[in-house]
């Protein structure tokens, strides 16, 4: 018999059935700061979730608490809508000169919902707005949002299915790797495209994750990057990234594109952009795209001026000096050697291959487990495909916060907050390497 402690009754009895991360993570948190949560009880737990992407910076992060509370207490604007205010005034500064100046980004800034599904859906229905097409083009194992335009776009299975009607007018290609290099990439897209009798409707957009978070931590290669965003401009399509995990530094640049020296036409933009877990998400577009008509598309809380705050803040403090890509990337380097290490250890002996700087199997006769990942985004996956959610379970025992991904949730996701320190990332290395020892 299963007997709910009496902390957690309320949530069994009167939250819905759809909650998630509280059922592998069985305790009612309290407090955090940095890199660790408290429970209730006065148990610590280092965070290698953050939020989901959400807090790369860490939680309750002082300067940018300070800025927020500042603003509080001086009665600065809360709800906004779209109107000018001093608080979107510097958010828009900072982000036009740290940010879009720097890089030669030409793009208008477009506030739309708070959440990542509203930037997908707006971005979405500008490329359809702009070329007059309904299809768009997404990848298998992508992940861009819950709501009915993000999930048509969506390749998982389980989440699709919850929509209840039929998704239309989204058409999935092969993600890079996805046939394990023995076709030439976009072969089979472009003869879709070439070919009047393929049955294929041409696209107004092409949507893509540089890399896959929810889809399992596949890395899209830059030069695979280059080669879909030459195809979009010979094909008449514009390239949607989706930069909501995988933005604001996760990877190291604070685009996750900037390494293939690719520009695309529209950039989302959500989780870490307000720096402070707030609620907030941009669509960027080229000038050129801007074709919105006033109030074509809007939305009550698109205008979250506390948001403003923190994001300008977080803008300041992490991107003025090229300091955090450089510390993220150094930070990733540590990963990939503990990774590394867990998976000789896995495979009992055998020899350890590596992929570069991006990827490494172990095993002989078929890897136990392998990794992939970039910056601070990492992935774990086991040959078993049920180990990932036993390791995580473990490694919540021994505190530590880790989530799984992957179609079948194969892969155990590692998402430290960029400000983590080298020691909060060894101790959190080496609990994961027991987790995974433990659970053989």
């Amino acid at each position: 018999m299963t007997i709910t402690p009496p902390a957690l009754s309320v949530f069994e009895t009167l939250e819905s059935e759809v909650r998630s991360y509280c059922r592998g993570w069985p305790a009612v948190f309290d407090r955090a700061q940095g890199s660790r949560l408290t429970d209730e009880d006065g148990h610590s737990y280092l965070d290698f979730f953050a939020g989901a992407g959400a807090l790369n910076y860490g939680h309750n992060n002082p300067v940018l608490k300070r800025a927020l509370i500042d603003y509080i207490e001086r009665d600065g604007i809360t709800h906004g809508l779209d109107m000018a205010t001093t608080a979107k005034r510097a958010f828009l500064e900072s982000f036009q000169n740290v940010v879009l100046r720097p890089r030669d980004l030409p793009y208008k800034v477009m506030f739309p919902g708070p959440t990542g599904t509203n930037a997908v859906e707006s971005a979405l229905k500008l490329a359809r707005k702009v070329k007059g097409r309904e299809s768009i083009v997404s990848f298998t194992n992508a992940f861009h949002g819950m709501s009915l335009g993000s999930l048509a776009v969506t390749g998982n299975a389980f989440k699709r299915a919850g929509a209840g009607i039929p998704l239309v007018h989204g058409t999935p290609m092969p993600f890079d790797n996805y046939l394990d290099g023995q076709t030439q990439d976009f072969l089979w897209f472009e003869r879709l495209l070439d070919d009047q009798g393929s049955g294929l409707n041409k696209p107004a957009a092409v949507i893509v994750e540089t890399i896959q978070g929810e889809g399992g931590v596949n890395v899209a290669r830059p030069e695979w990057l280059r080669e879909l965003a030459d195809l979009c401009r010979r094909q008449d399509m514009l390239l949607i990234v989706d930069d909501i995990q995988m933005g604001c530094g996760r990877t190291g640049a604070f685009f996750s594109f900037e390494e293939s020296g690719i520009t695309p036409d529209i950039v989302t933009l959500s989780k870490s952009i307000s720096g402070y877990g707030l609620p907030m998400s941009l669509c960027l577009f080229r000038p050129e795209l801007d074709i919105w008509e006033p109030g074509e598309h809007n939305g009550t809380f698109r205008g979250n001026n506390p948001a403003f705050v923190t994001a300008a803040a977080a803008l300041t403090t992490y991107w003025a000096d090229g300091q955090m890509e450089k510390q993220t990337i150094a930070r990733g380097e540590q990963v990939e050697r503990a990774l590394a290490a867990i998976c000789a250890e896995s495979a009992a002996g055998s020899t350890t291959g590596s992929g570069g700087d991006s990827s490494g199997t172990a095993g002989t006769a078929g890897p136990v487990a392998e990794f992939r990942g970039r910056g601070l985004v990492w992935g774990l996956e086991f040959a078993d495909k049920e180990r990932a959610s036993a390791v995580c379970a473990r490694a919540f025992e021994l505190g530590l916060l880790l989530e799984t991904s992957g179609p079948v949730g194969e892969v155990v996701k590692l998402l430290p907050p960029l400000t983590v320190t080298p020691e909060e990332l060894d101790e959190g290395l080496r609990t994961l390497a027991r987790a995974v020892l433990e659970t053989a």
